[in-house]
């Protein structure tokens, strides 16, 4: 059986600590991958750079993605994960800080599967990423490639 996991993308370290604090609170994942930039982010999933000897085939069951990230941006991230044959059945969520209206456009447009604000008080997001993780990890039915 393939390992489920998630890719968190995230450059905001105090984020990165929630998420990760929240996902193994919520004891829903066993392994949870973090890419700190755009780059790394498409270096992981495209097995390329430091990550070149990895499985391409052993893929995150979904992907957390903040749109504010150095190097490339999370749009930018999402289009070439969409863009891709290999890839494009991978979830992607949206998890930011922007409310910005054509952020949320452009991240459907792009073929983003959710788009989540990251909400500022500490309960509502160990909530909102255990959420994520139930039903991203446990509920969602995805076919078998």
């Amino acid at each position: 059986m393939k390992k489920k996991f998630i890719l968190l993308v995230e450059d905001n370290p105090d984020d990165e600590a929630l998420a990760l604090r929240a996902l193994k609170k919520s004891n829903l994942a066993n392994e949870i991958a973090v890419a700190r930039d755009g780059v790394e982010a498409l270096d992981y999933i495209f097995c390329e750079g430091r990550y070149a000897e990895r499985d391409f085939h052993d893929q995150p069951v979904v992907i957390l993605l903040d749109l504010k990230l150095p190097k490339i941006d999370g749009l930018e991230v999402l289009k070439k994960i969409k863009g891709d044959e290999r890839t494009r059945r991978i979830p992607v969520v949206i998890m930011t800080s922007s409310s910005e209206e054509q952020d949320i456009v452009n991240s459907y447009d792009f073929g983003a599967n959710s788009y989540i604000r990251k909400p500022v008080d500490f309960n509502q997001f160990t909530e909102a990423v255990a959420q994520l993780g139930l039903y991203w990890l446990v509920l969602n039915e995805v076919p078998d490639e």
